[in-house]
């Protein structure tokens, strides 16, 4: 098959159509192997993919954990900047994910050049960005950091440093709770998190008055103050492990339900809702476009491929290697 890249650009994946008598899996495997590439998958896309991604886990750890493979081409089960962060990892190797369109909303809310003005506009601070960024705002950063790191890194800095923190607001707000700083912070938030609603939470905790509330800090202040325990995807999943509770409910992106209870199979995990009436839980549309049939295309014709340009990936590689040295150096 030739590919059509202006249709590939349209639809975000390989169209086509597929014999459905094909096993998916088998193909699948067999492929990952013929053409020596590595499958990542995040906490946060569904079950099925979960199971046969070869790493399952944060989006920084699975770019680093790729970058240590002899994997000639990553498959990055996730979203756009998580293969954005991969390939600046390892450029040498060919990076696909299964779907261009698979975004992220936290993403979406820091464009690149409004970043830069505001940036510009205020000199002499240290720009310490999320990993969830796109590589070119990775760019404009002088730190990375992630949700299990970022209290580190702000402290890692003298405490007159003036910083800014970008893109959530949320987990901008709650490290300046933690640390007693005073940040700068970009206005921008993840949709899933944001939209965990805390009248919802409060009435799960009513009925299950034994639950903990696990929270990710992207969540919203409210939500954290009712918490029993603030930590990143990671961070929650190991938490649940260790604990003593018995249930939990889980404020973040439902997906890593699959790993908490594939971990703790006598433990009952409860998603929390977002503000939608219909809405059981919070769930990200975007790793949900992700699917077992665009995994196939996409190892089937290694399209959609990830690119950055090789001046902002010089670039954007720095404020992460700035980030794993100072976590290194702190034991992290």
């Amino acid at each position: 098959m030739k590919i059509d890249f202006n249709q590939l650009k349209n639809d975000g994946f390989v169209n086509e159509p597929v014999d459905e008598k094909l096993d998916l899996i088998a193909e699948i495997k067999r492929m990952k192997t013929e053409k020596n590439a590595v499958i990542l998958g995040h906490y946060y896309i569904d079950a099925d993919l979960q199971e046969i991604a070869d790493f399952v886990g944060d989006s920084l750890a699975l770019s680093q954990k790729a970058a240590e493979t002899d994997a000639e081409m990553i498959v990055f089960l996730g979203v756009h900047f998580m293969a954005e962060t991969a390939k600046i990892l390892s450029p040498e190797k060919k990076v696909i994910i299964p779907d261009l369109k698979a975004d992220c909303s936290l993403a979406q809310s820091c464009p690149t050049l409004e970043f830069a003005s505001f940036v510009a506009a205020n000199p002499n601070h240290t720009v310490i960005s999320y990993v969830n960024t796109t590589a070119e705002i990775k760019a404009y950063t002088d730190i990375c950091c992630t949700s299990s790191n970022a209290k580190e890194i702000v402290e890692s800095l003298p405490k007159d440093a003036k910083i800014i923190f970008a893109p959530d607001r949320n987990l901008g707000n709650y490290i300046n709770s933690v640390t007693g700083r005073e940040m700068l912070l970009w206005d921008g938030a993840c949709h899933v998190h944001n939209e965990i609603s805390l009248e919802k939470v409060l009435e799960l905790k009513r009925q299950f008055p034994e639950a903990k509330l696990i929270s990710h800090p992207e969540s919203t202040k409210p939500v954290l103050l009712v918490s029993d325990y603030v930590g990143s995807t990671a961070q929650l999943l190991k938490f649940s492990q260790v604990d003593s509770a018995q249930t939990y409910i889980v404020a973040t992106e439902w997906g890593i339900l699959h790993q908490m209870k594939k971990a703790s199979p006598h433990k009952e995990f409860i998603p929390a809702p977002g503000e939608e009436a219909n809405c059981a839980c919070s769930e990200c549309s975007y790793m949900k476009i992700n699917s077992i049939k665009k995994l196939y295309l996409a190892l089937k014709h290694e399209q959609p491929e990830v690119l950055v340009d090789a001046e902002v990936s010089k670039k954007a590689y720095k404020s992460i290697k700035r980030m794993l040295e100072i976590s290194e150096k702190l034991g992290l």
